[in-house]
């Protein structure tokens, strides 16, 4: 059922997908999940434990350590 509105598609940069809800989203293997939130994070790369929905896993392989001479951690 059309509704006028176009739905918008947000890419985060090494993030996931968000996306304006509500939302039914169809899986690889033809499982059909649903949120009724108004955005909604699909994860893009496949680390989240709640796929098809992101939980920030993408964030926890993209931390850098730090130089000593800024005061982060040493190797």
């Amino acid at each position: 059922m059309p509704s006028g509105r176009k739905t918008r598609v947000r890419i985060e940069p090494g993030g996931p997908l968000l996306v304006e809800g509500p939302v039914e989203v169809v899986t690889g293997d033809g499982e059909t999940v649903t949120s009724d939130r108004f955005v909604v994070a699909l994860c893009a790369c496949r680390r989240s434990k709640r796929y098809p929905f992101c939980d920030t896993s993408h964030r926890r392989r993209s931390r850098q350590t730090q130089r000593p001479e800024q005061g982060g951690l040493t190797e």
